[in-house]
Formats: C-alpha cells, sequence, structure tokens
C-alpha cells in the first residue's frame, strides 16, 4: 500500500472544493487525471475515501483520517521546502564556530549580534571545546569557521584575513616598568606572568618575544578569565600580554598601562578559516566582512594572546 503526498493534495482539494472540476484547477490537473488519482488510492487502500452518491463530494470516515494525515503532513512538507530553497540561496544554514583563543570574545559577540540581525535562519553556535583542534573539526565539518592567528597551508581550507592586532604588554600605573616607553624581553625576568591556560607555542608573548630572546618570567600564572587577568594586573599581582582591544573595551585605564613589546611592537594578524567548498555561502561571506570591520578603533586577537 503506497499513500503519496500527491494523494493527500487531492483529498485536500476535493474536501476543500466540493467537486472535481474545481479541484482539478486548484491542482493543475485535467479531470481524467485526477479520477485517475481517485481510483488509483482506492485499489491502493481498499476502501473508499469518498461516500457514495453525494454532490458536492464529501469525505468518507476514511477520507477524514486522510485528511487528518494531510493537515498534519503537507504543512511540514512546505516547511521543508522553504528551508531547503533558503539554504540553496544562502540564507539558511549552520555556522559553528571554533576560537582558537579566549579574548576574542570581546569583538565576536557584538559581530555575532550583527550577523544574527542579518540572517536570523542561520543556526550560529560557538565550540569552545574544539579550539586545540578547530582546523581538523573544520576538516571533518563539526564546525564551519575557526578564528586563529596561526594560518596554515591546506588547499581544502581557504585562510581569509580579518585585521591586524598587537600583542600588548599592561601593567598596574605603579608598577616599576611603568615609566619605559617600550619593554624588552629582559624586563620579564623578574615578572609574574598571568596569561590564559593555553601551552606555550599558542601564545603570543612566548612564540614571538620571550621564546626568540632566549628569556623566561620569574613565573607564570595561568587565569581563564580575561576579567580576573586585569583584576589581578590593576591589583600588581602580575604583569600580562593582550591582544590591544582588550585595554581598549576593558574600562580600566584608571588601573593599567599599555606598553610596547620592542621599541616598534609586535604586530600580528587574525584570520578565519572556512572551508574551500563554503566560501561563497552568502552567509559566510558576510559573517568574514563583519570580521574584517571588527576592529573599529579596536584590534583583533589570536590563539595566542
Amino acid at each position: 500500500m503506497n499513500i503519496e503526498i500527491r494523494h493527500l493534495r487531492m483529498i485536500e482539494a476535493i474536501h476543500g472544493t466540493g467537486g472535481l472540476a474545481e479541484a482539478a484547477r486548484q491542482l493543475h490537473l485535467s479531470q481524467s487525471a485526477l479520477s485517475h488519482q481517485i481510483r488509483a488510492i482506492r485499489e491502493q487502500l481498499g476502501v473508499d475515501p469518498f461516500l457514495k452518491n453525494t454532490r458536492p463530494m464529501r469525505l468518507s470516515a476514511e477520507g477524514m483520517r486522510l485528511l487528518r494525515a494531510a493537515n498534519r503532513i503537507l504543512p511540514e512538507i512546505e516547511a521543508l521546502k522553504s528551508e531547503f530553497s533558503h539554504l540553496r540561496a544562502g540564507q539558511a544554514g549552520r555556522l559553528h564556530i571554533a576560537i582558537e583563543c579566549h579574548a576574542c570574545f570581546e569583538w565576536l559577540f557584538p559581530l555575532l549580534t550583527l550577523f544574527r540581525n542579518a540572517y536570523p535562519e542561520v543556526d550560529v553556535d560557538i565550540r569552545p571545546g574544539l579550539a586545540f583542534r578547530g582546523l581538523e573539526a573544520l576538516g571533518e565539518q563539526e564546525v564551519d569557521i575557526v578564528i586563529s592567528s596561526d594560518p596554515e597551508d591546506r588547499p581544502e581550507l581557504i585562510f581569509e584575513r580579518l585585521f591586524d592586532y598587537a600583542p600588548t604588554f599592561i601593567c598596574a600605573r605603579n608598577h616599576r616598568l611603568a615609566e619605559r616607553p617600550f619593554i624588552t624581553a629582559e624586563d620579564f625576568a623578574k615578572e609574574t606572568l598571568v596569561t590564559y591556560p593555553v601551552e606555550r607555542k599558542r601564545l603570543d608573548i612566548f612564540s614571538q618575544f620571550l621564546t626568540p630572546a632566549g628569556q623566561e618570567p620569574r613565573a607564570v600564572r595561568q587565569i581563564e578569565l580575561t576579567d580576573v587577568i586585569l583584576l589581578l594586573v590593576g591589583s600588581g599581582k602580575g604583569i600580562s600580554v593582550l591582544p590591544d582591544w582588550v585595554l581598549e573595551t576593558a574600562g580600566r585605564s584608571d588601573q593599567l598601562l599599555a606598553k610596547p613589546l620592542g621599541p616598534t611592537g609586535l604586530t600580528r594578524q587574525l584570520y578565519a578559516a572556512v572551508r574551500q567548498s563554503d566560501a561563497d555561502k552568502p552567509y559566510i561571506r558576510h559573517f568574514l566582512e563583519l570580521g574584517k570591520q571588527a576592529r573599529q578603533p579596536q584590534s583583533g586577537h589570536s590563539a595566542a594572546v
């Protein structure tokens, strides 16, 4: 026994119009084609969905059961068609993001608000648990975008440059280094460095500054939350190196000072990695364009604060 979508549409149309001629016009069929469908469903079901010799045509008990099914199933079919149409048009889809950093949330959350306003049908999620295997997760389609400062040569991926940022030294205003015009690697030797709980090779302060100079801080204290790092630094419990936009958005200018690393400062680039196959989707392109504008007067970040 096969009940097809066209059979449900037929039942709905005849019930609504009461006759073959009008139902056939509504379904864009000839009357003979519609009569053939009625015979087919009678043969398939072994029952008659219509009462005999009634004008207008009326549904039998079996026909009413089919009508209830049509009222439930056909709207779901139309909703699926609309959803798939939006997917083809790039108006709907999935945007799951892995972030190889902690401080990125400072600029990412406002960006996502703008994105959701433009693409409300896109399923947006942040997957922080994938931070240290983001590119692998991207290749395996667990996520759709990875925010990173460390592009790799992977032919299946595109690394779109978002913006530059500066890893910046921060200390309390009364700190012994507060009067320095810039900070050297040797200046860290007597300091407690407060960082995120990230392996050293992913921290800009080590990979770009201390390790190449052969220098080490006196101690390293790992803290998960940016606000706690700023609180500790402001109270003189250590120093830190964070992306330049963090201090700009922190509202702690009365407690903290920012200094460049080295006489010319450091500059890094932030990227969004996407699959080649997704790069032209409208909502992906929109997210990337918003990302490029995310540094208003601010900067961006890396997996490596």
